[in-house]
């Protein structure tokens, strides 16, 4: 499988939201990506649900929403309704973590487990063959534009070997500190996902920057 670019809107210009959810629209990207943080899991605000209702009205692409919240049990239904496709709960943000991913199956949604930078991969073991998506942060969550986690190459290939090993389907998703300069490398250590944010919405041309992440 080629792998996927997905934009993340934290970075767009939410003056002319419209216009970058178009541009995403027309570009080579296949997902877009959204963080919802609450200020209280990690120590940044974005939006919520009544935002995604309207970016689902324009976005010709499926949403991949991250979920950066504590207790996102509460929300699946939630998220579903403002027109979620992709829903990503936090390892270190849920109590019963195989509940929470029932919970969004049962609701017609992929389900993906995301891990902060210092949670291993072995957390997953019990529960890799349920997922469609594991999301690596490769920054510290709550803001963009951070420099990329080395380390992280290590994580993505232990990943790799547990999705093989357990007969998973998981694809591998990498979040933060994504550049043109490294992309080819995150993609040869495994991963099917890349989150593009600052690269892709900073560039002076973003269509060209996806579709030259895309050829990586």
């Amino acid at each position: 499988m080629k792998h996927l670019i997905a934009p993340s809107l934290l970075s767009a210009d939410f003056s002319k939201l419209a216009a970058d959810i178009e541009m995403i629209n027309n570009s080579e990207a296949d997902w877009f990506h959204v963080d919802v943080m609450d200020g209280v899991f990690v120590p940044n605000i974005s939006f919520g649900q009544p935002i995604i209702k309207h970016i689902k009205k324009h976005a010709k692409k499926p949403l991949d929403v991250h979920l950066m919240i504590i207790d996102p049990d509460r929300y699946v239904t939630d998220f579903k309704n403002a027109g979620a496709d992709i829903l990503t709960v936090h390892y270190e943000a849920c109590t019963h973590l195989h509940r929470s991913i029932q919970a969004i199956k049962s609701s017609e949604m992929q389900a993906g487990v995301a891990l902060t930078p210092h949670t291993p991969i072995s957390v997953l073991e019990d529960i890799i063959a349920d997922l469609d998506i594991v999301l690596l942060m490769s920054v510290n969550p709550g803001f963009g534009g951070q420099t990329f986690i080395e380390n992280t190459y290590t994580k993505i290939n232990r990943l790799k070997k547990l999705i093989i090993k357990t007969g998973s389907n998981a694809l591998i998703e990498i979040d933060g500190g994504v550049t043109l300069k490294n992309a080819s490398k995150i993609i040869n250590e495994g991963t099917d996902v890349l989150v593009a944010g600052n690269t892709v919405f900073s560039a002076k041309n973003p269509i060209q920057t996806i579709a030259e992440l895309k050829r990586n």
